[in-house]
Order: structure tokens, then sequence, then C-alpha cells
């Protein structure tokens, strides 16, 4: 089996989530793949560049790839399991199913307005580090808004394929509400949805995700 790890929007493999899943990966000597999703050009991000990259990464057939993907990169890895044969287990760290609708009415209409018109948005990237101050405008970034007319094709509904799936998403999240992983388990049998004590960040419950992933995908 191969495994790879899908980082969430304006983050890297950097971020706290991935360092700790990759160390546990690490302790049991199993090799976990972490590309970059930023490719060093944020501002021309898609779903769709993430999927082709990722799909780069995968081993010549007929090896196995579990995918383990937060926030979008948790919806990116359950698209490219609709795409992909080779995709055999996901494991989803509160997914962001309906991005966009949750996403944008954040922004407000003035702002999306604009960013159609000036055609990028500056975002706030959490996983920016080229900058040694600590200004919130340091940590920022042009996004184009392809971004948001090519994440608009993804839609939930498209995914149809029974691949064993685990989904784990925190009760607080702010981001992404748990009723959007609630709402894709109730309609597909292949799905478990683990319901933890957190919010978005799941910070908190690092160890419950660990266990839930060692256990899913039979690791020792």
């Amino acid at each position: 089996m191969h495994y790879i790890y899908l980082h969430g929007f304006a983050s890297s493999p950097n971020s706290a989530k991935a360092r700790h899943i990759s160390d546990r990966f690490a302790q049991i000597q199993t090799k976990l793949k972490i590309p970059d999703l930023n490719a060093g050009d944020f501002s021309q991000l898609t779903i769709t560049r993430q999927l082709t990259q990722v799909a780069a990464e995968f081993p010549d057939h007929p090896i196995p790839v579990t995918l383990i993907g937060s926030s979008l990169g948790g919806l990116t890895a359950a698209h490219l399991g609709q795409q992909n044969l080779q995709v055999q287990r996901l494991v989803l760290l509160a997914p962001a199913f309906g991005f966009l609708s949750h996403w944008l009415p954040k922004l407000g209409d003035e702002q999306i307005q604009r960013w159609q018109q000036e055609k990028s948005l500056m975002i706030y990237h959490y996983g920016e580090q080229r900058c040694l101050t600590t200004s919130r405008f340091a940590s920022t970034l042009p996004l184009s808004y392809d971004f948001v007319t090519d994440a608009a094709q993804y839609q939930e509904k498209l995914l149809q394929r029974p691949i064993p799936t685990l989904i784990l998403h925190g009760k607080k999240d702010e981001v992404i509400p748990i009723e959007a992983s609630r709402d894709f388990a109730r309609s597909r049998a292949w799905v478990e949805l683990v319901e933890l004590d957190s919010d978005h960040a799941l910070g908190n419950v690092m160890e419950e995700i660990w266990q839930g992933i060692r256990l899913f995908c039979q690791l020792p």
C-alpha cells in the first residue's frame, strides 16, 4: 500500500497535522508522501491542479493507494478516489464538502465582486513562512479567481464510487460544519463517520485521529 497525505487550503506539508501524522508513520517505519500542493505558485491554485499533481505521485499500477486528506485536501482526495481506481482507501479529516458554499458567504458579496473584477484576492496563508515578520500582511498571498470557477465543478453528488472511507470531523468545526460530513455519510454505506470533540484544526484530538488511521488502515 502507498500512502499520501494531502494538506489543506492555504496550508503546507509543515502543518501541525501533517507533521504529527508523518512522525507517527515514521515510528512504524512506513513511508508517507506529503506533496506541497502550493506547487510554488499558490496564486494559480485550483482543485484540478491538485488532482493532476497528486495523481503524478501515484506508484506504478497495480500498487494500491491510500489517501489521507485534510480539509480541502480531503475534498481533493475524495475526487481522486472517484477518478482513479488505484485509490483503494480514503481517510478524510474535516473534509471541505461544500467548500465554496461555506467559504464565500464569509467573504461577502462586495469582496467577491472585487475578486471577480480584479482577478485575484489576497488570502491569508497559514503555511507561508517566507517572511520573518509575524504580521498578518506578510503571510498574505494572491489567489486567482480561477480557483472559484474551477472548484464549482467538483460537487459531492459526483462522489459515488464505493471506496472504504473514514471521516474524522470535529463537532465544533467553525469552517466546515459537521453537517457536511453527516450528509455525505448518510447516503453512502461505505463511509464511516467519527465525530470528535474538536474544531476544524483538530489539534486537541491528534491521538484519536492517529488511532483511527492506524485501525482503519490496518497499520502495525
